[in-house]
């Protein structure tokens, strides 16, 4: 299940992200230069469509032979002197992780941005039996400082927040003394982090992609934080979703420029990290241990349905990047650490409907998600199939839309009623039309007119204007 990131109603939560106005306009901001950066990039490569099919292909392909992948990777990874956990749980993966915290006596930990982690909500475990648990991503680094705020944006988790907001969590958590000036904040993170990695004891990282054929872990950043974590702690730690796993080299290669030039509009990160086991007898540095953790947390159920295309998502946020609804409501309305367009279709499938019945609900529909994904993943029609099952086969649709669509199917399924109802139409909207439109409508009409106008029925009906034509009464 993954993990919840605020409480109170979905529609509390999106009216209150409606007025952080520096959110919006940082979120709206990120989403215009990301465009223009992206499109030069994607231009530059040539052939972008096709691109796009070939990276469709592998993920495909890998999805529907996982289990051979799997297994390949795990073997090599063995062979190679590294441990393998399968974790049908998050509870499990958290469970394996803490075990090896207290059986190494670890003190302190630090990671590199992870969102599997994130998921499984693996930092508490790990403070609770008393390790100093350091994230070393910039953007994570500051929310864990800011009282664990959680992140708003798969790529960008710091997103929400400004330099001046920045500089005084700096103030407060760490003594810092100088200006908001992005330049000197990053310094003093990067002087206190140093002394951070060469005190740990263990390193965990996330994982872009695992190579089958040699048992490979490859970590794409920008900060070098990754490198640092894999390569000064004894023990290094790497928590992977069960599908992000390619066959080749040759694949990642692809999907890492899919993702980069996707995620960041870059051509290439600052670094394409492959890591391949514990240190060998010569390397200047590495672990001496290492644990790969591979996390299903609900993906197999996925897998052989109609929605097993959102396991090709490689996390590059595009689609996030692109969608209307995100760039007004922020990361943290959806209630899951997966946001945006992707986050309303893996949130109710790895959360129940329970939690996230209303994610599915919160798209246009517009299909800019799906046009933008690089691994083509029809995004907008899986949120279609979202709410068909929400209304078909769970019953959670809002009691207001019920009543309302009862009655609609009621109204037109009797001529007479239908008359009536036409009739008395205009009479019962009068209290909200001005001007032959309303713009504060009752029940289920109130969402949509608080930032649309709709028409007010008219009082002459098209049979009635139309029975009038014919007899050569005014046809206007």
């Amino acid at each position: 299940m993954p993990m919840k990131i605020e409480n109170g109603p979905f529609w509390k939560r999106v009216e209150e992200n409606l007025q952080n106005n520096f959110m919006r306009g940082a979120v709206a901001g990120m989403q215009d230069r990301g465009y223009v950066r992206r499109l030069g990039v994607i231009e530059e490569l040539g052939h972008w469509e096709e691109w796009r099919s070939l990276a469709e292909q592998i993920r495909k392909h890998t999805l529907e032979n996982l289990d051979y992948y799997l297994m390949q990777l795990s073997e090599n990874v063995a062979n190679r002197g590294g441990h393998v956990f399968f974790a049908r749980t998050a509870e499990e993966a958290n469970d394996y992780i803490r075990r090896i915290a207290l059986e190494k006596q670890a003190k302190k930990i630090v990671k590199s941005k992870s969102m599997v982690t994130e998921e499984i909500n693996l930092n508490p475990v790990l403070e609770a039996i008393g390790c100093d648990v350091v994230e070393t991503d910039l953007g994570e680094y500051i929310l864990q400082m800011d009282d664990h705020d959680p992140p708003s944006h798969i790529v960008g988790p710091a997103l929400h927040k400004n330099k001046e907001q920045i500089r005084d969590v700096f103030r407060r958590k760490l003594g810092y003394t100088k200006s908001s000036d992005p330049v000197e904040l990053a310094r003093h993170a990067r002087e206190t982090l140093r002394r951070d990695y060469l005190t740990a004891d263990i390193g965990i990282t996330g994982c872009n992609f695992a190579i089958a054929e040699s048992g490979s872990i490859t970590l794409v950043t920008n900060e070098g934080n990754a490198d640092l974590v894999t390569a000064l702690p004894k023990t290094q730690i790497t928590v992977m979703g069960m599908e992000r796993i390619v066959p080749t080299f040759e694949e990642m290669e692809v999907l890492v420029s899919m993702l980069t030039r996707s995620a960041v509009g870059q051509k290439l990160t600052s670094y394409i990290t492959v890591l391949t086991g514990p240190r060998d007898e010569g390397d200047a540095d590495g672990p001496e241990e290492f644990h790969l953790v591979i996390v299903d947390n609900g993906r197999s159920s996925i897998l052989g349905t109609e929605f097993q295309p959102v396991l090709q998502c490689i996390r590059c946020a595009a689609c996030v990047n692109v969608c209307p609804v995100y760039r007004h409501i922020g990361g943290h309305s959806y209630g899951s650490i997966y946001s945006g367009p992707i986050g309303a279709v893996l949130s109710p499938l790895l959360g129940g409907y329970d939690d996230y019945k209303e994610l599915p609900y919160a798209s246009s529909l517009c299909a800019a998600c799906t046009e933008a994904c690089p691994v083509k993943i029809p995004l907008h029609e899986l949120l279609i199939k979202h709410r068909q099952i929400i209304v078909e086969q769970e019953g959670k649709a809002p009691v207001a839309e019920k009543l309302a669509m009862k009655a609609f199917r009621l109204g037109t399924a009797s001529p007479s009623l239908y008359r009536f109802g036409t009739k008395l139409a205009p009479s019962a909207f009068a209290p909200f039309a001005e001007d032959g439109r309303i713009r504060k409508g009752p029940g289920p009409l109130k969402a949509w007119t608080e930032s649309r106008e709709f028409p007010a029925p008219s009082k002459e009906r098209f049979r009635d204007w139309f029975r009038n034509r014919q007899k050569g009464g005014n046809p206007s």
